[in-house]
């Protein structure tokens, strides 16, 4: 990427992005998948920034999700989103659980890194 090859659009949505991958990993702190799968409201906590992480990353146009490369898998996000806003009752929350505690950290990593590239 060169300088400010990114919309503001998709800055907005990657620190959308960064922001909502921090509100998941405080509430998941210290937790086991035990403990989190246990605790509903930990469980439905999580859910909505996990969605709005998805949505922030349908939202980056095209051209600017080719230019962020795999590590922010705007397809797998999708597809992910549509999952807990359609077949929630189908997502076992230690899929969940573990989707936060690796996967969310990653595009985190990811969505900092491209803003800074973009600099």
């Amino acid at each position: 990427m060169t300088a400010s090859t990114l919309s503001e659009r998709t800055r907005s949505r990657l620190r959308d992005m960064i922001e909502d991958a921090d509100r998941v990993a405080g509430f998941i702190d210290g937790m086991t998948v035990e403990t989190f799968v246990a605790d509903e409201r930990t469980v439905f906590a999580v859910e909505r920034p996990l969605q709005r992480i998805t949505e922030a990353a349908i939202q980056i146009p095209p051209e600017d999700a080719a230019r962020l490369g795999p590590d922010i898998p705007v397809a797998k996000m999708r597809a992910l989103g549509n999952r807990l806003r359609h077949e929630y009752r189908d997502v076992a929350r230690d899929i969940i659980f573990d989707l936060v505690r690796i996967e969310v950290p990653l595009v985190r990593a990811a969505a900092e890194l491209a803003l800074e590239m973009d600099r």
